[in-house]
């Protein structure tokens, strides 16, 4: 069901490869991918044939009502789960996923939680100690590495989360609402945060919001699907200049836009 596209690329930070933008493929690539929870007449059909790709170093944002399949979708990008029918391309040890919530352990230090994904792949304890300092550098939390999860606010808890993601050598971000609990302060900072690395790093992300502004303030494509089952039913491309912002009269047209055509979705199953 999954396959490497491609050979595992450089990091500045592990010497290995380095133009991720150079690579042949999509990153990700669904092909008819079905979904369904349960059996016989009590099965429930979560994803009807989706297919899309994302390619190497796009940022896709995945839109659409409660309950249509957004999450279970990144569940089986990420290997969490397998879908019914259908195929899924991706190098899965080169994925990695953040949540709505940060899920730290709240007994391990902020470096000890990033050094957990680095301990995953065998990385010797002095080697891990640097390179988890230097992932929390990338997400701007200096000198926070020996504070526990309590102590921070919920912003600088998803950067610790964000920095344990990419201490997991990932081409591919999953995200799943990850600022969704967050105040909209703190949320347009993190949105300047994460474009930041995005790029730095050529990252290929797909990002599941409910909120239309944040899907056009960051991404290259807006994805809508249907409400249950899932089925992408309109690709916005966003070719706004970078750098957006959220409030902007640009951002706003386009996402009254999508609005509309979500609107026209949710009503058309009575919801």
């Amino acid at each position: 069901m999954t396959a490497p596209l491609t050979p595992p690329l450089t990091d500045p930070l592990n010497g290995q490869t380095a133009d991720r933008a150079a690579r042949r493929g999509p990153a990700v690539r669904l092909e008819s991918v079905s979904k369904v929870y349960g059996h016989g007449t009590n099965g429930l059909l979560a994803l009807d044939g989706v297919s899309l790709d994302v390619a190497p170093g796009e940022f896709v944002c995945l839109l659409g009502a409660s309950g249509c399949g957004k999450s279970t979708l990144l569940s089986l990008v990420a290997g969490l789960d397998a879908p019914t029918a259908g195929t899924i391309e991706a190098d899965r040890d080169r994925v990695a996923m953040m949540f709505q919530e940060p899920a730290l352990f709240p007994w391990l230090t902020v470096s000890a939680n990033v050094e957990m994904a680095l301990r995953a792949k065998g990385v010797a304890k002095a080697e891990r100690r640097s390179r988890a300092a230097e992932f929390l550098r990338i997400v701007h939390l200096d000198g926070f590495g020996g504070k526990r999860p309590h102590e921070l606010s919920g912003g600088m808890r998803q950067r610790v989360a964000l920095a344990r993601a990419l201490a997991q050598d990932a081409d591919v971000l999953l995200m799943d609402e990850p600022f969704g609990a967050l105040d909209a302060m703190t949320r347009d900072l993190l949105h300047d945060e994460l474009e930041r690395i995005w790029r730095e790093r050529s990252l290929s992300v797909l990002f599941v919001t409910h909120n239309v502004r944040e899907a056009v303030r960051l991404g290259d494509r807006v994805v809508l699907l249907s409400s249950r089952p899932g089925r992408v039913v309109r690709d916005f491309p966003v070719t706004l200049e970078r750098p957006r912002r959220t409030d902007s009269a640009e951002v706003a047209r386009q996402a009254a836009e999508i609005t509309d055509r979500l609107r026209e979705e949710v009503l058309r199953h009575g919801r």
